[in-house]
């Protein structure tokens, strides 16, 4: 696996963690029992759509690098 990737898998991974804390707590404090499928589902939607997210924005920002580099070179 490239570096890059891990890099993308660990803040998915993280942010999926905390996002699915973070709700788990809200919904406790309004009364509501913990709910695994809830918290999973928070985790795994969230740190995927974060890890996906942080790709694309690292993707599309070397692209422009790239590109500025080629037309300083021209």
């Amino acid at each position: 696996m490239k570096p890059e990737n891990k890099v993308f898998v660990k803040s998915g991974i993280t942010a999926g963690f905390i996002f699915a804390i973070l709700m788990a707590g809200f919904n406790y404090s309004d009364g509501e029992p913990f709910k695994i499928f809830k918290f999973l589902f928070h985790f795994f939607f969230f740190g995927l759509s974060m890890g996906l997210l942080a790709r694309y924005n690292h993707l599309k920002i070397s692209r422009k690098k790239n590109a500025d580099n080629q037309s300083k070179s021209n």
